[in-house]
């Protein structure tokens, strides 16, 4: 029944948005950080990174708030095929407030579904998050 739980609703904007992000035909690395809006409660797009790396996504997600993020990226199997997984990757940091640790927890799993996203990962610190770390866990 917990699973069922809504703290915050997906911005109408944001929706749309993360429709396109799946349907996009490019080929370079692209990110969007999303996060909750305290004030009305709804999820909404921070930040979009166009033709980006996972470092620089890394930098741009704040150390002590968390934040959801959709990640689109070239994949190189070891078959030399090529492919562009896109994940979810949930940050909350140790260090962040237990409310809003809860609120974000409490709204991930509506967002996951809203976006479509099999591919989900969680992460505590900020360091964990690396190209090493995305290819070995989608290359299992």
């Amino acid at each position: 029944m917990a699973g069922n739980l809504v703290c915050c609703t997906i911005d109408p904007l944001l929706i749309e948005q993360l429709k396109k992000f799946r349907f996009r035909r490019e080929t370079t690395n692209s990110a969007i950080v999303m996060k909750v809006d305290r004030e009305s409660m709804n999820i909404i797009c921070d930040e979009v990174l166009d033709d980006t790396t996972i470092d620089e996504v890394r930098d741009s997600l704040p150390d002590h708030q968390p934040r959801y993020v959709v990640y689109s990226f070239k994949l190189e199997h070891q078959d030399g095929r090529v492919s562009y997984p896109m994940c979810f990757i949930f940050s909350t940091p140790r260090d962040a407030k237990p409310e809003l640790q809860m609120m974000y927890a409490g709204s991930k799993l509506s967002l996951i579904q809203t976006a479509q996203l099999t591919k989900c990962y969680e992460i505590r610190e900020l360091d964990e998050l690396t190209e090493e770390y995305l290819s070995e866990k989608l290359l299992i």
